[in-house]
């Protein structure tokens, strides 16, 4: 196998390409990049046969930006008979392994998404046709690996596999999360698919409770504020705007009006720093390390509006300035980031001290 399929968000595949490429290469994994613009997905071919599942069982998947899944491909499907896509799909399944889930999915792109009702019709016989080759277990079990089923349209696409504990544990890597209707804006799923993404289930249990001490830099109207008081936590929201009454009238929220990137905080207690304010990245970067270099909170949670072009550029550079700024002080960290489902021109960063 040589081939890795990534899922990215429409409009990025050239940056999803790039970062793959360039992380590939930290393994001595070389290859080129197949893409078309506003697809919402990157086929990753290696040079050497073997190679792709060397990425997915060696490459960080957590440490990708902008790929939103993956899976290793072990076969094209190419003009499936109208009569017969199972039995064409089960002609390149004898390279799998045993999978606890299978996946049949498109792209998130204009021209992909109207295949997902197909893929959804063929899932069942899919699946029944699967558990009869014994590729399949009886029931789902999610620490197993996936079967992928890609199509591009009702007769193409791509077959292969991911490792659950090594990848997305959403389907095509999209989080399925309601908006909630007592929050004052849709920013607010935001930060409720950030502490998703970057948290496990203990991790939030332990370290998103009530009784802790959270901050909101630019917080006006309070969508990301909202998501730290419903978890119990006491907020100070700073933003010169007005925050929601529903917010204030849960005592929970201390509003504070002035400027995000001038603040100091007074309170010794502080545990989350969360900030969606939109300004250069560089700057935001910049701020965002120096709460933690002063040790004004122990986590955060912060955008990175991107420019319009030389987006990868521009977000490895903001890395490499928070990096140094950290080691120079000598903080040690933890850093991840992800360009969320309901991200747009931005990328989500969680920093943290360790």
């Amino acid at each position: 196998m040589n081939t890795v399929l990534l899922h990215c968000r429409p409009g990025f595949e050239k940056e999803c390409a790039a970062e793959i490429q360039d992380s590939a290469a930290t393994l001595e994994v070389f290859g080129f990049s197949r893409l078309e613009a506003n697809s919402g997905f990157v086929l990753f071919e290696c040079y050497q046969t073997g190679d792709a599942e060397r990425l997915i069982n060696e490459l960080d998947f957590s440490r990708l930006i902008f790929a939103r899944s993956w899976f290793c491909v072990a076969g094209q499907l190419s003009d499936m008979p109208l009569g017969d896509r199972v039995g064409a799909v089960l002609a390149h399944a004898k390279s799998l392994p045993k999978a606890g889930l299978l996946w049949v999915e498109s792209a998130d792109g204009d021209a992909y998404r109207q295949v997902l009702p197909f893929c959804k019709k063929l899932a069942v016989p899919m699946r029944q046709a699967l558990r009869k080759q014994g590729l399949l277990t009886a029931k789902e079990k999610d620490k197993m690996p996936r079967i992928h089923i890609f199509l591009t349209d009702n007769q193409n696409g791509y077959v292969g596999y991911s490792r659950s504990d090594n990848g997305s544990p959403f389907f095509m890597g999209i989080p399925r999360l309601k908006f909630p209707s007592e929050a004052p804006s849709r920013s607010t799923l935001k930060l409720d698919e950030a502490f998703n993404v970057f948290l496990s289930e203990e991790e939030a249990e332990e370290r998103l409770c009530g009784g802790l001490y959270g901050v909101d830099l630019g917080a006006c109207p309070g969508g990301w504020t909202y998501q730290l008081v419903r978890r119990g936590m006491f907020v100070y929201s700073v933003d010169n705007g007005a925050m929601a009454d529903s917010l204030m009238e849960t005592g929970q929220v201390t509003h504070l009006a002035e400027d995000g990137f001038k603040y100091v905080p007074e309170d010794p207690r502080i545990h989350w720093m969360v900030c969606d304010m939109a300004d250069k990245p560089h700057r935001v970067a910049a701020r965002m390390a120096t709460w933690i270099i002063e040790g004004w909170c122990k986590e955060t949670v912060f955008n990175l509006k991107l420019p319009m072009k030389q987006r990868y550029q521009a977000v490895a550079e903001c890395f490499d300035e928070m990096t140094a700024m950290l080691r120079k002080a000598g903080i040690r960290y933890g850093l991840q980031a992800k360009h969320l489902y309901h991200d747009r021109e931005e990328i989500t960063v969680h920093l943290y001290r360790l």
